[in-house]
């Protein structure tokens, strides 16, 4: 058994989900997966279990939970972080399924929290200026500029608070309370950042170049930007009223 697992939440993912695990588990580091897919109509879980057969010869590198349905982002990753929590993983990294996020960079991000001593580490598309490929410019400016916003409301010292590519070391998510997290989608990744600042873990931004997909379709919407959006005005006023003890 691995110390680290990698967390994919899939919801009709099947045009990617067999690279992206052939992918990391093809790096010098040995992760174990744990995809967390949301009853995908296009089979997504089935091939996941098609590849179980091959990867959990000996000891099981290939994990599955299924869902009854599309119940959000962050509720994903909740299940994937209590799932990784009682399997007794010291490092959880998750990322998502479409490439986006280049698995060369999962060793990257582990490095950091195991050899380099930080609690979070971040792949930053941000950190260094605009690291991103294959986005319309609109898109772009609107992801930068949301980070921005969220720095600006928050103090948070991230560039890139709303990157899904990360790596948490294990005494976070069990100092942060998993069933009161508020958000369900991409602003569940600003609650997860602003939380582990407040309860002053150390944190990192490795930098990263972001692709977007080129199979499969995005998940993005308008009521994802809202809810980040006046999320963080909330978030902040009443974390003025809270203290933040680590466990």
């Amino acid at each position: 058994m691995s110390n680290a697992i990698v967390i994919i939440p899939t919801y009709n993912e099947k045009e990617n989900i067999t690279l992206i695990i052939d992918s990391v588990f093809s790096l010098p580091k040995d992760f174990d997966v744990l995809v967390v897919d949301d009853n995908s109509p296009d089979g997504t879980a089935e091939l996941v279990k098609d590849l179980q057969q091959n990867y959990n010869n000996g000891h099981k590198r290939l994990h599955l939970v299924q869902r009854p349905g599309k119940q959000g982002l962050g509720t994903a990753y909740i299940e994937g972080f209590r799932f990784s929590l009682q399997h007794n993983y010291e490092y959880v990294l998750q990322m998502d399924a479409d490439f986006s996020h280049d698995p060369k960079d999962l060793v990257s991000l582990y490095l950091n929290c195991s050899e380099w001593g930080h609690d979070l580490a971040i792949g930053s598309r941000y950190a260094t200026g605009v690291n991103v490929v294959n986005w319309p410019m609109g898109r772009v400016l609107l992801s930068f500029f949301a980070s921005k916003y969220v720095q600006t409301i928050t103090g948070i010292p991230v560039h890139d608070t709303t990157a899904g590519f990360v790596c948490y070391r294990r005494k976070v998510l069990e100092t942060i309370q998993l069933d009161k997290i508020k958000f369900v989608g991409y602003a569940f990744q600003i609650e997860m950042k602003f939380l582990t600042w407040k309860y002053g873990f150390r944190l990192n931004e490795v930098p990263i170049v972001f692709t977007d997909r080129t199979r499969g379709q995005s998940k993005m919407s308008a009521g994802i930007f809202k809810e980040a959006f006046f999320g963080v005005i909330k978030m902040t006023v009443e974390s003025w009223f809270k203290k933040y003890i680590p466990a």
